[in-house]
This record gives structure tokens, C-alpha cells and sequence, in this order.
């Protein structure tokens, strides 16, 4: 018996680059960090204030996987006193437009 043409399928795949992006920007608080820093660079204690519910070492581990990932940069200005800001690389400025259409897709699709 044939099968008839329009009923086979090509298996589905997920794209390995959109699983990647995924497991990264779905990490608890990577996207909302990244949110905040699409306003403006921001110092340690302004993004612990931004993201209600981070501990201050989870805000330091997701923030050091951040700039290891290349998408934001720890910048260090001498003092006294010092100061540390986070800013957005060339990398994470282009996530951003991705990022809004995610935050205007869920303002219309997700309860509040």
C-alpha cells in the first residue's frame, strides 16, 4: 500500500542556535538583567534594586556569566571611590529589539 504524499513529514528539529539562546536567556534572571541594562548602564546595588527577589549571589553569579558570555561589561572607574558599573556589549545592544518583542509579546499574551 502507498502512502499518499501528503501525509509524510519531515521530521521536526529544534534549531541548535534558538535551543542555545534559550538555555541562556532562560536562565532564571539573564533576560531581566539584560532588560534593565537595555535603559542604561547600571551599578551592582541599582540593577539589586531593579530585580526584586535576586539575592546579592545570584545577581554576582548571573552578572559574571553575563560578561563571560560577552553580552555585558563589568567596568571598573577609579575612585576614590570606586565605582563599578555593568553596560551592554555591541553583543547584548543586539539583543535588545529581540528582547522587546519578547516583553511586548507577553504583555498581550500572558496574565499579569
Amino acid at each position: 500500500m502507498r502512502k499518499d504524499p501528503a501525509q509524510e513529514h519531515e521530521p521536526l528539529e529544534c534549531d541548535a542556535a534558538l535551543a542555545r539562546a534559550f538555555d541562556f536567556l532562560g536562565k532564571r534572571w539573564n533576560g531581566v538583567l539584560l532588560g534593565v541594562l537595555a535603559g542604561r548602564p547600571a551599578s551592582f546595588s541599582e540593577l539589586k534594586r531593579a530585580v526584586a527577589g535576586i539575592s546579592d549571589s545570584m545577581l554576582a553569579d548571573r552578572l559574571g556569566e553575563l560578561c563571560k558570555a560577552g553580552v555585558v561589561r563589568r567596568i571598573v572607574s577609579d575612585g576614590p571611590p570606586v565605582a563599578v558599573t555593568y553596560q551592554l556589549t555591541a553583543a547584548g545592544v543586539a539583543l535588545v529589539p529581540a528582547l522587546s518583542e519578547l516583553a511586548t509579546w507577553a504583555a498581550a499574551n500572558l496574565p499579569s
